[in-house]
């Protein structure tokens, strides 16, 4: 039977950078619904970025730009991060829209009729400077436990005291260092303690299966038992100035960020809907028979496990099939660190040249269906993915492919389906998908690498490379190598769900529709032609380890936002920085003068197109946008260091006034520059991009 499901992933705030950290999530997310899709099931996966708040709004203020240009910028840096791991959303949008609005107007309405919404005056600390009310992470003082200073207005990172900020001595405002003063103020509040709350929270947290067992006991220690009300009502508005939804009826008032994100996944979905005519109110009128999951990191259990249902019952609702938390991430067993390079941002990786599917992999061979964390350790990362993808599964098919196509004409001739390999793939592909389904991942791994290496065992018996130079055993040759390339299709069609981009190459490779699961029931009939192998995959170089950790330690050192007004002086400074470095002698190469470097025109270039030349063992197509130039076609002779996917939306930096070169292929309007190792390896290719802000057809200067 056909499900019909909608899944979403927990909202990216709109003030920073996507990193390896939250990539654990996304890559999770995108590996469980991607399963689904091959079993023929309706799945629409959405997300969103999350906009709203003071941190938002002081941002923006800072760079002197408005919010909406923040969040825009933003938003197309994290679709940008997202699309080069191969994430694939159905629709990845923003909470700053129509849609977002119209739901939670109409939730604070519902829940507001049901008597769940009351208003009381409190005291909060007000920024005399900057004229705002601020939140506790904005409030710096002495904790009044241990006396440590700056520590935030809620908790101590020093002790680990848990306070409100009028505890904290001699507080002063993180946004202007004025000493804050007590003032009152008008707030509205979700009744979550009203007893309606209570018994449905009960209820609801402890169904069977809605939540994993570790998240079930952690919700029952924050409700008590059922003659306790531990809950206490939720602070649902903030006071202008604000970056957010106004409340109805009550100027200067906005909501909270945290009632209008998870409001978020609804509005995305809304705008899905109507691009595509599907109807909304079938996922979320109470008697839906759709299912919905929520994937998110468990330090926001607490919102989705207990706010978020209790909204969305009491104002007429669904609430969620189940809400899937994940652990943290750490890097070689620790927590992810600035000075150690290992706080890595996805945009850095790809960057790098660092392939998206060898995390992908190596985050499903980790990932369970548990809360436990997991850690990226960076040189069994390189073992694993060398061993397990390389010398595993692509092997099955280089060391086949390439006879099929010279000595056949790259006709398959009948596959021996009595295979003790294929037998067992078949025997093991429930398993498989159960695990799958479980968010096992790090089972169904170990499952299908357990059956690589019987797939690998045959083809170390038969020997094609051996059958290859004997005359008069051809037969035996065609037959061997047809039943390895069934064997590499079978485990691609397992593995497909974790890595979609080599699944798309080797659907190419093969001359296939595209691979579903119900495929792994059947092979290549006798006389279908495949077309010539490519390589699929690289190795992990540690140089590359080693490099994507440099390049984080380095970012450290860059210079820190300046404030508008400081910017004249800032770049002065940055001049005469630029010239003393100018004086140093060095040991690049010859000098030239600087009318000589100004007669290169560097332009900033987004790769909106990227290919394989057939015919060509090192280039790559590339259609760039230059802005304003308009779009240049290029060839760049990294094909061995890049997949074409992972270059798409990349912004780089080329020659645009370099003439153009007319070559076999087509010609070629410019150049990009890369980074190489001296003796020109292959891991050592390293495309030039600038900082996140650059847009196509800037000039380098």
């Amino acid at each position: 039977m056909t499900r019909k499901i909608l899944v979403t992933s927990a909202l990216p705030y709109a003030n920073g950078a996507i990193h390896l950290g939250h990539l654990v999530e996304y890559i999770q997310t995108d590996i469980w619904v991607r399963f689904q899709k091959m079993r023929g099931h309706q799945c629409w996966y959405v997300c969103a970025d999350d906009t709203h708040g003071t941190p938002i709004m002081l941002r923006a203020e800072q760079e002197g730009i408005t919010p909406e240009a923040l969040i825009e910028r933003v938003h197309g840096e994290h679709t940008r991060d997202f699309a080069g791991f191969h994430i694939g959303f159905d629709n990845y949008y923003t909470t700053h829209s129509s849609e977002t609005r119209a739901c939670a107007n109409e939730i604070y309405s519902r829940l507001r009729a049901a008597g769940l919404i009351e208003t009381r005056t409190i005291e909060q600390y007000y920024d005399p400077l900057k004229q705002m009310f601020l939140p506790d992470r904005f409030i710096k003082g002495e904790c009044p436990k241990c006396g440590a200073a700056d520590q935030y207005g809620d908790n101590c990172e020093s002790c680990g005291a848990a306070y409100t900020a009028d505890e904290l001595k001699n507080p002063y405002s993180a946004v202007s260092g004025a000493r804050p003063e007590l003032r009152r103020s008008e707030h509205f509040f979700f009744r979550l303690s009203d007893p309606r709350c209570q018994s449905f929270l009960r209820r609801w947290t402890q169904a069977e299966g809605r939540l994993q067992n570790e998240a079930a006991n952690k919700l029952q220690e924050w409700l008590g038992t059922a003659d306790e009300n531990r809950l206490t009502d939720w602070d649902i508005s903030r006071d202008a100035p604000y970056f957010g939804f106004e409340i109805p009826d009550a100027p200067g008032k906005y909501f909270y960020v945290w009632l209008d994100a998870p409001i978020g996944y609804m509005g995305a979905f809304r705008n899905l809907c109507d691009r595509l005519g599907l109807d909304f109110d079938e996922y979320w009128r109470p008697d839906s028979t759709t299912e919905l999951y929520h994937f998110i990191g468990k330090d926001i259990l607490y919102f989705h496990a207990l706010f978020w249902p209790a909204e969305l019952e009491h104002a007429g609702y669904r609430t969620p099939s189940k809400v899937f938390a994940h652990g943290f991430l750490t890097v070689d067993g620790a927590k992810m660190s600035k000075s150690r390079g290992t706080f890595i941002t996805a945009a850095s990786y790809l960057v790098q040249g660092l392939d998206p599917e060898w995390l992908r992999y190596y985050y499903a061979a980790k990932l369970g269906g548990s809360m436990e964390d997991i850690d990226l350790n960076l040189d069994d990362f390189i073992a694993r993915v060398n061993s397990d993808l390389v010398g595993k599964f692509v092997n099955i098919a280089s060391r086949s492919a390439a006879f099929i196509v010279r000595r056949f004409g790259g006709r398959l001739c009948t596959c021996d389906e009595s295979l003790p390999a294929i037998a067992a793939i078949r025997e093991r592909r429930r398993l498989i998908a159960e695990h799958y389904e479980a968010r096992e991942f790090s089972k169904a791994i170990r499952e299908i690498m357990a059956l690589t290496d019987l797939a690998n065992q045959y083809v170390d018996s038969v020997k094609p490379w051996e059958l290859a130079r004997q005359p008069g055993r051809e037969g035996e040759l065609q037959a061997a190598c047809s039943n390895a390339i069934n064997l590499f299709r079978l485990f691609a069609i397992l593995l497909k769900p974790v890595l979609p981009a080599l699944a798309a190459k080797t659907e190419d490779f093969l001359n296939v529709a595209p691979l579903v699961w119900d495929d792994t029931a059947t092979v290549l009939a006798a006389g279908h032609v495949i077309n010539g192998y490519q390589h699929m995959l690289t190795r992990v170089d540690k140089r590359q380890i080693d490099a994507l950790l440099a390049a984080n330690r380095e970012s450290l050192a860059t210079t820190p936002p300046v404030a508008p007004q400081k910017h004249a002086e800032h770049q002065e400074k940055a001049a005469a920085v630029a010239v003393a470095q100018a004086a140093v002698p060095t040991a690049a190469g010859p000098h030239i003068g600087i009318d000589d470097f100004l007669r290169s025109d560097l332009r900033i270039a987004r790769i909106s197109a990227a290919e394989q030349v057939e015919g060509a063992d090192k280039l790559l197509r590339l259609l760039l946008d230059v802005g304003p130039l308009g779009t240049r076609q290029v060839f760049a002779g990294i094909k061995a260091a890049y997949d074409p996917a992972a270059l798409v939306g990349r912004l780089t930096v080329m020659v645009a006034n370099l003439a153009p070169r007319k070559m076999k292929f087509g010609m070629s309007e410019g150049m990009i520059l890369a980074a190489a190792d001296p003796d020109g390896a292959v891991a050592g290719i390293f495309l030039l991009a600038p900082d996140d802000g650059a847009q196509p057809g800037m000039r380098v200067r």
